[in-house]
């Protein structure tokens, strides 16, 4: 069970850029991985910021389409298996898939969730207690031309934006370069976290390998992914779907899924 409002402590106390997708990836120079001979550029690969470990995924919309999927009244899809599954055939043109925000005892999203542009959960801008409501919070949309965005909530909200897809989460790690003001550079509260950062009209999704604090993941993002905006989507339930990899994990208690396919 995965229930946001105030189970995870909160940290309150108070430029290297990606060049193409190989900047500090272990085992790779900093190179693009489409001008290294013989190499194909994956869609993810592993990276170590001061010490932890990562995995950063990337969704390029020309080269990619991104859907949005939640458990329906049965109750499927709820792990990385099901959600195979449930894709069928298109399951063998899976890049990656990700858990992709926070959700209720009854794995209904928490905020705003949009599907083929229809709002099926509203934009949550009321107050409340854990990481969704430590304002700035945000929402991680979609375009109907594919482009990524991230906004804090009150900008999407006034800006007259028509998404395709959207999922909402908090907090906002990094807004126009800066860590939001709740998180330290390396605080106490570490777990299992995964994130959204936009670099370079790309979509960058960051899984930790580990146990991290916010402050290492939003610099992470910041100072070696070059994201200059940022959005935490979970914690402890973080899961990645990798085929390059080969790696699948295993939670089944999941609600939310963000799957990223070839086109």
């Amino acid at each position: 069970m995965t229930w946001h409002m105030g189970r995870r402590g909160d940290e309150r106390n108070g430029i290297s850029r990606l060049l193409g997708f190989g900047l500090a990836l272990i085992g790779f120079s900093a190179v693009p991985a489409s001008s290294r001979p013989g190499m194909t550029e994956r869609a993810c690969d592993r990276a170590v910021f001061e010490g932890d470990g990562f995995v950063v995924c990337r969704y390029a919309h020309r080269a990619d389409r991104l859907r949005l999927l939640r458990r329906d009244k049965d109750r499927h899809p709820g792990s990385m298996a099901e959600l195979e599954a449930a894709l069928g055939a298109e399951a063998s043109q899976v890049r990656f898939a990700v858990n992709a925000g926070m959700y209720h005892p009854d794995y209904s999203p928490v905020g705003l969730y949009i599907a083929n542009g229809r709002i099926e959960r509203p934009l949550e801008r009321g107050d409340g207690a854990g990481n969704f409501y430590l304002r700035p919070n945000g929402v991680f949309w979609i375009d109907g031309d594919g482009q990524p965005h991230v906004h804090d909530t009150e900008t999407f909200a006034a800006g007259g934006f028509h998404p395709y897809w959207a999922t909402q989460s908090g907090p906002l790690l990094l807004d126009a370069g800066a860590l939001h003001p709740a998180i330290s550079e390396n605080g106490p509260s570490r777990t299992l976290r995964n994130a959204v950062g936009i670099a370079d009209g790309q979509a960058l999704f960051v899984i930790s390998e580990g146990s991290v604090s916010f402050g290492r993941l939003a610099r992470f993002l910041r100072d070696r992914l070059g994201c200059r905006d940022a959005l935490y989507l979970d914690g402890t339930v973080s899961s990645l779907w990798a085929p390059e990899l080969g790696r699948k994990d295993r939670r089944a208690d999941l609600g939310t899924f963000l799957v990223v396919l070839r086109r």
